[in-house]
């Protein structure tokens, strides 16, 4: 009798936790309905670099440990980067390709950790750039975020960092909570 209802008492537990982790889940997709990629232009020619990554995730930039429900970039899974001239193209398996456009790309570097994935100094490579944002308010600025990416090759992580910085036009663009503070000096 006492190990079912020990049994029970774990059931619920369980039960409970999912639960919770579902509508967590599902508040940060509502909260982040707004944000995605850009749409997959009809890019002609052959990619600057093209390789094997792992996705790990999107966040707010400056904040690893916070992962967006951004469209089409939601979930870790393998995939591949493309760097042409336009911009970078994501392929993560089970989702739509994912554009970032080089006039939306702020840089590249190398990041240590994010969200629950924690690896050697410099083992991720972290694209920073501007969202989209779609049905939106008007006021509402496309916030900068972070992706993180984890190269499945030696030495594939400073030839993104290169061909990304290489076409990244956003660099000088700050954000309006930047400009803000700075006239309030």
């Amino acid at each position: 009798m006492d190990k079912w209802v020990g049994a029970i008492v774990a059931l619920v537990v369980v039960a409970g936790l999912l639960w919770l982790a579902y509508r967590a889940w599902r508040k940060r997709e509502t909260r982040d309905a707004t944000l995605s990629a850009y749409p997959l232009p009809g890019l002609e020619g052959e990619p600057i670099l093209e390789t094997e990554v792992l996705y790990v995730a999107t966040t707010p930039i400056g904040s690893p440990l916070e992962r967006l429900a951004v469209q089409g970039l939601a979930f870790r899974g393998s995939g591949r980067v493309e760097v042409f001239a336009e911009g970078v193209v994501l392929r993560i398996a089970g989702e739509q390709p994912s554009f970032l456009p080089s006039d939306r790309l702020v840089s590249a570097g190398e990041a240590t950790y994010a969200i629950d994935r924690g690896v050697e100094p410099g083992g991720l490579v972290a694209l920073s750039w501007i969202v989209a944002l779609h049905d939106a308010e008007p006021e509402q600025v496309a916030p900068y975020v972070d992706s993180y990416l984890r190269a499945r090759h030696p030495g594939d992580s400073a030839r993104i960092i290169a061909a990304v910085n290489d076409i990244a036009a956003a660099r000088t663009v700050m954000q309006p909570h930047h400009e803000s503070e700075a006239s309030d000096d």
